[in-house]
């Protein structure tokens, strides 16, 4: 009985953080979910809007390519749907062209077919080297090389096909069930910010606490940080050619749409440079150097600056507190240096200035004006 309750004592801990990481889990399907509805939302309706367009009103007897094309420039190409379109039609262009010119000279066949599909992507990437062009043109010599003996008058339905599905999907996605850009943007940023934060929060404590351990598991958890990066970039992207071609969202361009699409890089840089600053925390707790009081007040400066920047940018307001907020941790980080720390607690004082400058033109300042800021609030040497 008592070996028993051991064991089902010694299970507790393990099965909690099971269920932690399980709803963990759970939570992030959830909002993978929520950021792409409407784009689910909108594919339905090209691919359904697109097929009736192709067959009723063109009289395509069977318009399979016209949604499919539709659903393929909406899923594929998010921030990219314009360009995406003009390839699929160029790439479709040079899949029938090669496809047929040849099929009159050489006839059909299977050394046939290798010669027009080679032929068709040669010409593809000669002419636009995207991969898809030529995707596209491949899979269009396949389909004139293999059908075209037994479909008449393949070639102007498949072309047909193309424009439709581009067409209806840049419509769609302008028009009919446009996404609000700024709404994109704020799901996007808020988890690769949060997470940036957050970790900037522990490693503070961890600084004051001298927890080697706590400031580990900081470093481990902000490399999970590239997958929300790149959805904040790819995010930008869309919400720029969502504002661009919307005429319901034209206002947003040069204002909130703008400012989070010149962000993006400045804080994957502040990001990459907190990871310095948080890899050189856990050597300065472990060589037991010198940690002044004010080092890691301005560590949690830093974390306070990126959930007011977070907050402002999704409110649409101009960052004036978050730049406030990011000047007060250099100096705060200046009085760490003034009050002594040894090698590795320079490294991180110096993170702190850089990873300042990185969020203040991530709020809108050049970079040189950033410098000069936190080179004025940060002291004398």
């Amino acid at each position: 009985m008592v070996a028993a309750g051991r064991r089902g004592a010694d299970a507790g801990p393990t099965t909690v953080p099971r269920w932690d990481r399980l709803v963990a889990t759970l939570h992030d399907r959830i909002r993978r979910v929520r950021t792409i509805g409407g784009l689910a939302l909108q594919a339905g309706l090209a691919a359904a809007l697109s097929w009736f367009v192709a067959h009723s009103l063109l009289h395509v007897s069977q318009p399979v390519f016209a949604p499919i094309s539709a659903v393929s420039t909406l899923a594929a190409s998010v921030g990219q749907r314009l360009r995406r379109t003009i390839e699929l039609i160029i790439g479709v262009t040079v899949g029938v062209l090669i496809g047929d010119l040849l099929l009159l000279v050489i006839g059909t066949g299977w050394w046939q077919l290798a010669l027009v599909v080679v032929l068709a992507i040669v010409v593809a990437l000669f002419l636009a080297g995207s991969a898809a062009v030529v995707i596209q043109a491949g899979a269009t010599a396949v389909l004139i090389a293999t059908l075209s003996p037994t479909v008449r008058d393949l070639e102007i339905p498949r072309f047909v096909d193309a424009l439709v599905g581009g067409g209806v999907a840049l419509l769609v996605t302008a028009v009919l069930l446009p996404l609000n850009p700024l709404r994109v943007l704020n799901r996007a940023a808020r988890p690769a910010m949060d997470l940036l934060a957050s970790q900037l929060e522990a490693t503070a404590e961890a600084l004051a606490t001298r927890d080697a351990v706590q400031a580990r598991t900081a470093r481990g958890e902000l490399r999970q940080s590239a997958g929300r990066l790149k959805a904040f970039v790819e995010a930008t992207q869309g919400a720029q050619e969502a504002s661009t071609l919307s005429p319901v969202y034209w206002r947003h361009r040069h204002g909130p749409v703008g400012r989070y699409a010149q962000a993006a890089e400045p804080i994957d840089r502040a990001t990459r440079n907190s990871g310095t600053l948080i890899r050189r925390s856990v050597t300065l707790i472990e060589d037991g150097e010198p940690v002044p009081e004010s080092l890691p007040t301005a560590v949690a400066d830093l974390a306070q600056t990126v959930r007011l920047l977070k907050r402002q940018f999704a409110a649409g307001t101009e960052p004036n507190r978050a730049r406030e907020e990011a000047l007060r941790a250099v100096r705060t980080a200046g009085q760490a240096y003034r009050d002594g720390v040894g090698f590795s607690g320079a490294v991180v004082v110096a993170q702190i200035r850089t990873t300042v400058s990185d969020l203040l033109v991530a709020s809108g300042l050049v970079q040189e004006d950033a410098n000069r800021l936190v080179r004025r609030a940060f002291g004398d040497l």
